[in-house]
């Protein structure tokens, strides 16, 4: 994980780029975002859906968790107090969401450059 997290409005964030950042916050003029990929390392697969994500957190003992925000897509696991929240919207699936899934399952998935 490269970047800098920035604490602004009572939120943290991941700049990941810190040096393209206007003194507003907001991205630079001319500067390019990277996109990001969640890699599922045993396999090399990129994750490219909700369907095939589902599929690898359920293997590795993460259940839906239904009781919780209806805009979300959620998963938990009973032998622990992790909690994956994720957007309905796969298209918003972004770097901060691959990087919560990383960290809750060491040695599974990877966040790589597209």
């Amino acid at each position: 994980m490269s970047g800098v997290w920035v604490f602004k409005n009572g939120v943290y964030r991941l700049v990941e780029n810190p040096q393209a950042e206007a003194s507003d916050g907001r991205q630079g003029k001319g500067s390019s975002s990277k996109r990001k990929v969640l890699v599922h390392l045993p396999t090399g697969e990129v994750v490219s859906s909700y369907a095939f994500l589902e599929q690898i957190l359920t293997g590795l003992g993460w259940e839906r968790y239904y009781d919780g925000d209806p805009d979300l897509y959620q998963f938990h696991k009973h032998s622990s107090i992790d909690l994956i929240s994720l957007p309905k919207d796969f298209s918003k699936f972004n770097s901060i969401n691959m990087y919560d899934i990383v960290i809750k399952n060491p040695n599974v998935f990877h966040v790589r450059d597209k």
